[in-house]
């Protein structure tokens, strides 16, 4: 999940939106190297550059849905404070323990936290937008799950696929979908942020399906009469 984000962000400047959905943006894609960088080399320093800024871009997507009814261009400094805290305490804990489960339970709270801001919009504010909001959220828990298990269920898995056809047994490769359906669920969710913000602030979102497969929002400002 490297290359849509960066044409969403490029997408957010053009549109004059504020700069934490481009940031959004660009985090996603740091995550998106980070991964392929660890994945490329499995060295400790990329591990640590694949899961720190799932945190820190988790971070931002949450601040994101919390600012969503607020006015154009303003700043919440408690809440960023406390975001950015949030940050520096795992990162630091983290580098010491060196405790995979430490790293999980953290990114879980985040990732919680953003479902029940996203049930609250689409059940109470933006009823309508269940159908994107509900997607990202799905696709993002079911990789959310298959990542758990993989972690949990590792060696099973591994024997259970050795007895398997390969073509089959690929699709047993929990961790390659939790790669997959977590990177395509953030970048909705991102979305599905961008549509309630921009809806808020009365600009009309629509959207787009780039080569006919893939979401981005055009934003349109409503017309003065």
């Amino acid at each position: 999940m490297i290359i849509p984000p960066l044409f969403g962000a490029i997408q957010s400047v053009k549109d004059g939106l504020e700069k934490r959905y481009i940031a959004s943006y660009l985090a996603l894609t740091v995550v998106g190297m980070g991964s392929w960088c660890f994945h490329m080399t499995l060295k400790y320093e990329m591990q640590l550059l694949d899961e720190l800024p799932m945190i820190y871009s988790c971070c931002i997507f949450v601040y994101c849905m919390f600012e969503c009814f607020k006015m154009k261009n303003s700043i919440n400094y408690h809440l960023l404070f406390t975001l950015v805290l949030f940050s520096l305490i795992v990162t630091i804990v983290y580098l010491k323990v060196k405790e995979p489960v430490f790293h999980q339970v953290m990114y879980g709270m985040l990732v919680f936290t953003l479902v029940l801001r996203s049930i609250y919009i689409v059940t109470w504010v933006y009823p309508w937008l269940r159908g994107l909001g509900y997607t990202s959220l799905g696709i993002f828990l079911l990789g959310f799950l298959l990542w758990n298990i993989d972690n949990i269920f590792c060696d099973s898995l591994r024997s259970v696929r050795k007895k398997m056809p390969p073509i089959i047994g690929v699709t047993t490769q929990f961790h390659a979908w939790w790669h997959i359906l977590t990177g395509l669920g953030s970048y909705l969710h991102i979305l599905f942020s961008l549509y309630t913000r921009t809806l808020y602030l009365r600009y009309r979102p629509k959207v787009k399906f780039l080569l006919g497969i893939w979401p981005v929002i055009l934003i349109e400002p409503l017309r003065k009469h």
